[in-house]
């Protein structure tokens, strides 16, 4: 029996022995929506994962199918992972993402609209106001929106408008008075993206949220006044995001005009995904299409029941009338490496001991303090450090401001390619500029990823360098949401390694090697294989093996067929991969020894730990780098090794909560699918993101991977 289209493009998809990154990331965004299905979960968590959702498939569209459109416009050829060429794939991604849509959709109108009725909130169109809220959208239309909204014809007179990425826009379809149907003119108005979503109104045991475009759709007329409307709709478009920037070899002024121009392009780049509400115009709907060269399956369809864009359920989430109603965080913890009480000289601290943060249970406050003592102590000499995010009103900032200020050498390696905090980090790089400090531009034709700090400090004649080196980005905003790694260290070795590390960064250099630091682009992926194969080597002789591995992504094929000898070789294999994962776990004669989980919960799982255990002399690394070719040849990033058995054995025991989770985990199957894990019968629960504020450190002294 012949096989439908659809069914022949899964047939292939299934027969490869890797997943698809793109098929993949699909399923992570389905476990992200799943938080919006618990039970235990507020309505206003709900709306804050529906929103992440939104978020994530926004960028999703931007850069992967993007990147996609890349291939198929300019006719380049293109094999994914899972055995399809550039059409097919197009097919069958675009079924899935539009499965995802209707699953999204279906959850927030059935589910989760109901219950915020139930908490006195209504999302409602101006149909269900009063004679006397009418007058107040009235009146909030006519003072606020109507002098922001600009209605741009399309005609044989005039050039086709430049819609905006993301932007909520009416396409309205008029005709003048006693013309033909085929002369109507076709305008938009673009909602401008500094006006709020939801307008308010606040009746005595509940508030009214009205969405924007219905306050506009009441008050559309005003806008074409003596001319016949005959459709009006919504429509919402991305536009591809992805673009490779061509850097110069002497890395000079230039540069930062064309990453300028980039960003330029990138609210111009092609459409590559319509949303649409129901109800639209045909023939307007046609004629986008024909003029962005779109098929259907790009066009994704909104009942009237739901909204356009959910992201704008931030604004609900982040009001204040419901803060008390969010969840609150404990308050983070002491570190186990650092349990004193009172507030220690962290120079003179340091100096005796290391420090291991996992954040956000312990507080990201003691970076952000050493860097401000840093600034201000008058022996230190110098501080250099990589940024790729910062928060807004960053306190690193301000810190390396105050170091320049106070005549010490600062060295910042800003990374202006990191996607859409591009504007953000330029402004933040010209203002160091300006006050003195050495900045550096991002590195020709890789993006610095990495995370490090090093602080160099003159004390009684004695030199000391103080390093910090971690997973996570120096921002104060994310370090309260994702759970990273960090290490305060004065050990000469890992100085010595970052000492050399940003000289390959600020200047020309190539050392012949480091001691505990493993970095990419030169050897990382090679250095990862070679540990593999020693465990696989280890199982092949009947010794202890093991490897436990915490990422965000994997992806290197590389990196996953050594993984897959491993298995072959019999040694035992738990991956702990948050989002896209595209080996296969438990696939017979591959990978029957390969277990995957990934862990989706309050907190967005950002560490990354490598645990071999070598016959029992284990190697032990964390930092910035996933297991993807982009980490391993596209990105400066590095790996540090943990040799202080206290702070190895938290590594360890991270590793191990994480697998022992059965609140927040999902197990992959060997198709690619998920299945969320959940107490079994008298089992407790257990949720790594609580039990991590509550270690036991004897307990966690006794951890082991291996038996």
């Amino acid at each position: 029996m012949k096989l439908a289209v659809g069914d022949r493009y899964e047939s292939v998809v299934q027969k490869s022995d890797l997943v698809s990154r793109d098929l993949s990331w699909l399923k992570f965004n389905e476990r992200v929506l799943d938080q919006s299905k618990k039970e235990h979960r507020s309505v206003f968590e709900k709306l804050k994962f529906l929103a992440i959702t939104a978020s994530n498939l926004d960028e999703f569209f931007m850069i992967r199918v993007g990147s996609l459109y890349n291939y198929l416009d300019y006719e380049k050829e293109r094999v994914d992972y899972s055995g399809l060429r550039e059409d097919p794939f197009k097919a069958k991604l675009m079924k899935d993402c539009q499965q995802f849509h209707t699953n999204q959709h279906s959850l927030f109108v059935d589910k989760v609209l109901p219950q915020l009725e139930d908490e006195g909130i209504s999302l409602v169109n101006t149909s269900k106001l009063t004679e006397a809220e009418h007058g107040k959208v009235k009146d909030y239309f006519q003072k606020a929106i109507y002098p922001m909204l600009t209605p741009m014809v399309y005609d044989g007179y005039r050039t086709f408008p430049i819609l905006m990425n993301k932007l909520l826009i009416f396409g309205v379809v008029t005709t003048s008075p006693g013309e033909r149907k085929d002369m109507r003119k076709l305008s938009f108005v673009q909602i401008p993206a500094n006006i709020p979503r939801f307008f308010e109104i606040e009746r005595e045991n509940s508030l009214l949220m009205i969405p924007i475009e219905e306050v506009i759709r009441e008050n559309i007329v005003s806008l074409f006044r003596n001319v016949d409307i005959e459709a009006v709709s919504l429509f919402r478009i991305t536009r591809n995001g992805d673009f490779t920037l061509e850097e110069s070899e002497d890395m000079d002024a230039n540069f930062l005009e064309e990453v300028k121009r980039k960003l330029m392009e990138r609210k111009t780049g092609r459409v590559v995904r319509i949303e649409i509400e129901e109800g639209y115009s045909k023939w307007m709907l046609n004629s986008l299409l024909e003029r962005w060269n779109l098929k259907n399956d790009s066009v994704f369809m909104v009942k009237r029941s739901s909204m356009l864009d959910y992201t704008g359920f931030w604004q609900i989430v982040g009001n204040k009338k419901f803060r008390d109603r969010l969840p609150q965080m404990p308050d983070p913890v002491k570190p186990l490496s650092y349990q004193e009480v009172g507030q220690a000289e962290i120079f003179d601290t340091l100096k005796e001991k290391d420090i291991l943060l996992h954040h956000p249970y312990n507080n990201i406050d003691s970076i952000l303090d050493l860097i401000e003592k840093a600034a201000d102590d008058p022996d230190v000499m110098a501080i250099k450090m990589t940024i790729y995010r910062l928060a807004k009103d960053s306190r690193i900032t301000r810190a390396l401001l105050k170091a320049a200020e106070n005549g010490k050498h600062v060295s910042v390696l800003f990374e202006v390619k990191a996607r859409f905090d591009e504007e953000n980090n330029i402004r933040e790089a010209k203002k160091l500029q300006k006050a003195g400090c050495f900045v550096i531009y991002g590195i020709t034709h890789l993006k610095t990823h990495t995370k490090l700090l090093l602080i160099v400090r003159k004390d009684d004649n004695e030199i000391t360098r103080f390093v910090h080196l971690g997973s996570g980005n120096y921002n104060e905003d994310t370090a309260r949401l994702y759970t990273d790694i960090g290490l305060l260290t004065t050990n000469e070795v890992l100085a010595n390694d970052v000492s050399e590390f940003f000289n390959v960064i600020t200047g020309h250099s190539m050392p012949s090697q480091y001691q505990n630091l493993i970095t990419a682009p030169r050897d990382m992926r090679n250095q990862l294989i070679e540990y593999i194969e020693q465990e696989a080597e280890n199982a092949r002789n009947g010794l202890p093996s093991g490897i436990f591995i915490k990422v965000n992504s994997l992806e290197d094929s590389e990196t996953i067929y050594a993984l897959y000898r491993a298995s072959q070789s019999g040694v035992t294999i738990k991956l702990i991969v948050r989002g896209i994962c595209c080996l296969r776990p438990g696939r017979p004669g591959l990978s029957e020894n390969i277990e995957v989980i990934s862990i989706v919960g309050d907190f967005l799982e950002h560490s990354r730990i490598y645990h071999f255990h070598n016959n029992g002399n284990t190697r032990t690394y964390a930092g910035s780098a996933d297991m993807m070719v982009r980490s391993f040849d596209k990105r400066l990033e590095s790996l540090f090794k943990i040799e202080a058995p206290l702070l190895e054995k938290q590594l360890m025991n991270i590793l191990s909560y994480n697998l022992r989770d059965n609140c927040n985990a999902y197990v992959m199957q060997e198709n690619g699918t998920y299945i969320a894990k959940h107490p079994v019968g008298d089992e407790p629960a257990f949720n790594v993101h609580k039990e991590f504020f509550n270690l036991d450190p004897e307990q966690v002294m006794q951890v082991k991977l291996v038996e």
